[in-house]
């Protein structure tokens, strides 16, 4: 009896779910009677990009060292040139947004001296989260020394208004980094 008792009991607890599945498939049900269905979806597998992974960059700015428009500290803004893909997923996709900073910089100066700044490629920003990047670039603008030297030879004192070059780093200009 106790067996028979327990296989009615097992036998109704279970036709609720197959009636509930067949009613939803069935029937379309009217808002109000429908029950509320939690879908599970599977999560998006965890993706870590190893150390080292190479992304290219593109200025969207032209740094330069001539005037006062840039100092050290100055963040400058960078774009992901070509999707990350880790296997057959877009870790990084291409126009992401990287930031940068100018680590070091100088002008131009007398007798010839450039302009040179040194940069730092910082991060980039997918999904909302930041991924640190290593990547360090140098600029230096031409010198003009020969011009200086024959200059003091000739004209002496006046040399030391012959100036180098400004360094520039053009917008659009690809840059390397690493994670």
């Amino acid at each position: 009896m106790k067996l028979i008792a327990f296989a009615a009991g097992l036998a109704v607890s279970t036709v609720p779910v197959f009636a509930q599945e067949a009613a939803n498939v069935a029937e379309p049900a009217t808002p109000q009677s429908q029950p509320m269905q939690v879908q599970r979806v599977a999560a998006a597998p965890a993706v870590v990009l190893p150390a080292n992974t190479e992304i290219v960059m593109s200025m969207n700015d032209e740094v330069t060292t001539k005037g006062k428009t840039w100092s050290e500290g100055d963040t400058f803004n960078l774009s992901v040139v070509q999707d990350v893909m880790l296997g057959d997923y877009v870790v990084i996709p291409r126009g992401s947004r990287g930031v940068g900073r100018i680590t070091w910089l100088t002008s131009k100066g007398a007798f010839g001296k450039s302009g040179k700044m040194d940069v730092e490629m910082e991060y980039v920003e997918v999904g909302g989260r930041r991924i640190d990047l290593d990547g360090t670039y140098r600029q230096e603008g031409e010198g003009n020394t020969v011009a200086t030297i024959g200059g003091v030879l000739l004209a002496g004192v006046f040399a030391g208004f012959v100036t180098g070059k400004s360094g520039r780093i053009p917008k659009g200009r690809e840059l390397t980094a690493r994670t």
